[in-house]
């Protein structure tokens, strides 16, 4: 039995009691309570921006982890993959919106200029802690989807325009030194890994894509993440069967099969080195 690299959740996997459908907007610390899933590595069939008011904590985003902070805005594109370190009085606002809800009103071509949406770019904006600007746009937002005024819709569409402008203009402003020849390759690793860690298991296999040695994409990604490529294949493999195992009734033999292992007993053997249990122990020592 097959099954999905990984959890890519649509909009109406959140259910909001006003379910705008193209758009959803919540507190942090509400969501997360309400959506649990989200802690766990998951990509997205639509764009994300994630305001932190309040916190310390870190955001993987295709491997590279990141800072969370007050005053951090991250972006997040449909497809990416992410997870998130949360401290248990994390607070802002999550919004989501499909690119449909942004071209009903805006232009396509605007809607990709963004930098922050750009993988070669870093995908979180540092602001002051202090700042309002945007943060007060994140508020209206909440406020108007809730109150369900008439034309509301458009005047989120409005605010959402606005965020993005203003954030363009600070990311504008802003050094980018994080964005090296090196970071990028390491995110198109992440895109490949991501896609193909099933079936692929090699580093050869994903420098081979990059157009590089293994030698050079284990030094790259020792350089940029402090671990080898190898240590990444073999991380990205043990998040996956670790979730099959939690959250499946598949058997042992099934949950190797989905992760492209011939034998189940090889692969109990790959767990163990990787984890320090079987698979089945790990299983049951679940709460």
């Amino acid at each position: 039995m097959k099954t999905p690299a990984l959890p890519v959740l649509a909009l109406d996997t959140f259910p909001h009691k006003h379910s705008a459908r193209q758009y959803y907007i919540e507190r942090l610390e509400v969501h997360v309570g309400r959506f649990p899933i989200v802690h766990e590595p998951h990509a997205h069939d639509f764009y994300l921006l994630l305001y932190v008011t309040h916190g310390q904590g870190s955001h993987t985003i295709d491997l590279i982890t990141y800072d969370l902070q007050p005053g951090s805005l991250f972006f997040v594109v449909p497809g990416q993959v992410h997870s998130w370190q949360l401290p248990a009085d994390a607070q802002g606002y999550i919004l989501f919106f499909s690119a449909g809800f942004y071209l009903q009103q805006y232009a396509a071509t605007r809607l990709t200029e963004y930098p922050f949406f750009n993988p070669a770019h870093q995908p979180v904006l540092y602001l002051p802690p202090d700042e309002a600007d945007i943060l007060t746009l994140f508020r209206r937002i909440y406020t108007e989807e809730e109150a369900q005024a008439p034309n509301h819709a458009v005047v989120v569409r409005a605010y959402l325009f606005l965020i993005l402008e203003l954030a363009s203009r600070s990311y504008a402003g802003a050094l980018q030194a994080q964005t090296t020849y090196g970071l990028l390759q390491v995110r198109e690793f992440g895109l490949l890994l991501n896609q193909y860690f099933r079936a692929e298991k090699t580093v050869r296999y994903y420098a081979g894509r990059l157009h590089l040695t293994p030698n050079h994409l284990n030094a790259i990604c020792r350089r940029i993440l402090n671990k080898t490529a190898s240590q990444l294949i073999h991380e990205r493999v043990v998040i996956e069967a670790k979730r099959l195992l939690s959250h499946s009734a598949q058997t042992v033999t099934q949950v190797a099969d989905a992760l492209g292992f011939d034998d189940a007993s090889y692969f109990a053997r790959y767990f163990r080195k990787y984890t320090g249990s079987a698979p089945e122990a790990f299983r049951q020592q679940l709460p």
